[in-house]
């Protein structure tokens, strides 16, 4: 096992859980968590100190259907409670799958699947404009009694349906983040932040309380990275590659580029707001502060960090201080 070992961040993707036209059924996830995890196992061996978060709509989804189904006999649970179940139920799958496959490649390193809960301020504009689509779909008016019923805001969602739109605020606070730095020193493979991290606010005597919102996982997977001073930041999706030009004639994919040229793709409008665009946002907020952030196919972990694969951004300070260089936060 090297000697010399690198810290990244995987933010994993929601077909890393559930792939297209599945159901949803507990033996589909695991089999999915499974052959991420097996990826991911292997780069221990190689030198890498792992910490690993997820994405959750699906299966929080799936729980607000629950609750909407059963509510007429038990009491439906808040978003952020849905959020800590969901976290809880993912992170069990990836700890245990993650330990079975370092097991078989004979390596006695802990694994540690972490509730996370992740502060954001209470006067973050987006509380005032809900705008990330959650739960099922209703008629429109379902949709209108609900409304009225629960004082929440639903919205016509592309033709499929109404649904409840909450806030998506920005992630400032990692809470358990001292802990997460002390389990990474002592080289633990951690599991946390999951679907962006249980949202909660701090009120001015220093209490904490869950607000219904949903982060967004990949800017609080930058959070994370930049808490725990990570090396790389490595966000796996269902694509090789970020693209510009995406599904026109001119589509070309970017393959290595500093934080300038990625961000003025950025400006030009190239990644759309709820696909590649909040991972490139993720990412030049974790290059801008030194690390190198990747966007790849889940399918290829290794050849990513290895640089054969995937978008690469460079941060400044990286590239100054040399491709093995440590960013100071």
């Amino acid at each position: 096992m090297s000697t010399e070992r690198k810290t990244v961040v995987i933010a994993l993707g929601g077909n890393a859980i559930l792939q297209p036209g599945q159901v949803g059924t507990f033996e589909e996830q695991l089999v999915n968590v499974d052959a991420a995890a097996r990826r991911i196992a292997r780069l221990v061996p190689a030198g890498w100190q792992v910490v690993m978060t997820h994405g959750n709509g699906p299966q929080v989804g799936n729980l607000l259907i629950q609750n909407e189904a059963a509510s007429a006999q038990i009491p439906p649970m808040p978003m952020d409670v849905c959020g800590a179940e969901s976290q809880g139920q993912i992170g069990y799958l990836f700890a245990q799958s993650l330990d079975n496959h370092l097991r078989r490649l004979k390596v006695d390193v802990p694994v540690c699947a972490m509730l996370t809960q992740v502060e954001v301020s209470s006067t973050d504009p987006a509380f005032a404009a809900p705008s990330k689509p959650v739960g099922p779909f209703y008629s429109e008016g379902r949709a209108k009694e609900l409304s009225l019923e629960k004082a929440v805001v639903m919205r016509e969602d592309a033709g499929r349906g109404w649904r409840r739109v909450v806030p998506s605020p920005d992630p400032k606070h990692i809470v358990e983040r001292d802990v997460i730095r002390d389990l990474v020193k002592d080289g633990v493979i951690i599991v946390c932040s999951g679907g962006g991290g249980i949202p909660v606010v701090r009120d001015k005597a220093g209490n904490l309380s869950g607000v219904e919102a949903v982060i967004d996982k990949d800017l609080a997977a930058a959070r994370l990275a930049a808490d725990v001073e990570a090396d790389v930041l490595l966000i796996l999706t269902d694509v090789e590659k970020a693209f510009v030009n995406y599904g026109t004639p001119k589509q070309a994919p970017i393959d290595t580029v500093t934080v300038s040229q990625m961000a003025r793709y950025e400006a030009e409008g190239h990644f759309k707001a709820g696909s590649m665009g909040p991972k490139v946002k993720a990412c030049l907020r974790f290059a801008r502060a030194g690390g190198t952030a990747i966007i790849a196919n889940l399918l290829d972990v290794e050849p990513a960090l290895r640089g054969e694969t995937g978008t690469r951004i460079l941060g400044e300070a990286k590239r100054k201080g040399g491709a093995g260089a440590r960013s100071t936060r």
